[in-house]
């Protein structure tokens, strides 16, 4: 009996937020991943893994937040993955929401910029996530995300 490799979509915005992403890449071992984010220029940290370039924006440009939502629904329409992880922004809010609602798993991983409260997006996001962590215990909580430690 074959077994097929659980497909990821890993997903985030640039800067910290890939950084971030890039240091979970031990827990992908044995799964297709396919990594997304808004700049080529990253297609190198991921060499030789499948990679795709979205659309991102910030919440101060509202028809970019449009381009943005419908380039991530392209691609988990395309990519049909089993799990949807990100550490953030924009761009992993959009992929968490439409990824629950297509029936895939999802993965909130809160960066750890975010010492003293949530970021706006993991807030939002992590309602929604079957995981929502935080890498701050004091920000751990009932019904809210948990601290299973840092990724740095």
């Amino acid at each position: 009996m074959s077994r097929t490799k659980p497909k990821i979509l890993a997903i985030a915005s640039g800067g910290g937020h890939w950084v971030q992403l890039l240091r979970l890449r031990p827990a992908f071992e044995g799964c297709n991943v396919v990594f997304a984010t808004a700049k080529e220029g990253y297609r190198a940290d991921v060499a030789g893994a499948e990679f795709r370039v979205i659309t991102d924006a910030n919440r101060s440009n509202k028809i970019g937040l449009l381009k943005s939502a419908w380039s991530i629904f392209t691609l988990l329409r395309r990519e049909r993955p089993n799990v949807v992880i990100s550490t953030g922004a924009a761009p992993g809010f959009f992929a968490l929401k439409m990824g629950k609602m297509m029936g895939f798993r999802t993965i909130w991983v809160d960066s750890i910029a975010n010492a003293e409260e949530l970021s706006m997006s993991g807030a939002q996001a992590g309602a929604t996530a079957d995981l929502w962590l935080t890498q701050w215990p004091h920000l751990a909580r009932d019904g809210g995300p948990t601290c299973m430690g840092n990724i740095l």
